[in-house]
């Protein structure tokens, strides 16, 4: 994306429309908000749910030891911390995020457990990846794609740096067809969730600007859809809990 298209064309922040440059530091300030409790606010949110579905994402990366992965968007380093036991010594993990204070609490927390040694940490946009091509075996990002303002650009930056054969895997909150269920994740997503982002974070406003993003999120066909026009192949989803969230998967050919 030029600078040009950047300046003249908009993008949604929440359900709010905002020039593409500006997004990006007003996501900034939400993730700099909650970085610190969003581990608490993640079991609290998901009633644990969370960690079932990264444990399936886990399960479909096939990632072994030796291998390279980059797990973008990495936040407090939920996936980099299994990553990091299935590669072994032999392999690296790069925990990646945009935001330092993201990186700086998943930093912390892992060598706080002892993890080191075959894991790196950069600070990277995923629209512009600082790794040459046929880099890695794998690459995740989980509950991060639609936060990036371009996401597009930042398909088309994880095919380039995977090797041929690699994996994408993308886990994201979705849409579900259930019109019941819709109805009540409304209710909650509005009414709940900035309740409790006011209560444990003190921040309503960041989780009510999360609620909105994923409504503003493509659909899974729509994803899918967007993987391949990026390069990807063999492209297929997983819905989980009712459609709630979906898991994402492509190869680079």
């Amino acid at each position: 994306m030029t600078d040009k298209v950047r300046d003249q064309d908009k993008t949604h922040f929440g359900y709010k429309d905002v020039k593409p440059d500006d997004k990006e530091k007003l996501v900034a300030g939400v993730f700099h908000s909650v970085a610190d409790s969003y581990d608490a606010m993640n079991d609290l949110m998901s009633m644990g749910v969370h960690r079932l579905w990264k444990r399936f994402t886990i399960e479909l990366s096939a990632v072994r030891k030796g291998h390279q992965v980059l797990d973008i968007a990495g936040g407090t380093g939920d996936l980099t911390k299994q990553f990091s036991r299935l590669v072994g010594d032999t392999g690296r993990v790069v925990l990646a995020d945009i935001n330092d204070s993201m990186l700086r609490v998943g930093r912390d927390r892992l060598i706080d457990q002892g993890i080191v040694g075959n894991v790196e940490y950069v600070q990277a946009n995923a629209e512009c990846l600082p790794f040459p091509e046929n880099t890695f075996d794998c690459i995740t990002i989980a509950f991060g794609l639609r936060n990036v303002t371009d996401k597009a650009e930042a398909l088309r930056s994880m095919c380039r740096v995977l090797k041929p054969g690699g994996r994408l895997l993308i886990l994201e909150f979705s849409k579900t067809n259930n019109p019941l269920l819709t109805k009540a994740y409304d209710a909650y997503s509005f009414s709940l969730l900035p309740a409790m982002g006011k209560l444990v974070a003190g921040d309503s406003e960041s989780y009510r600007y999360l609620a909105e993003s994923i409504r503003k999120h493509p659909d899974q066909a729509t994803l899918e859809a967007m993987m391949k026009e990026a390069g990807f192949v063999n492209t297929t989803y997983h819905n989980m809990t009712g459609g709630i969230v979906a898991l994402h998967k492509g190869i680079k050919p």
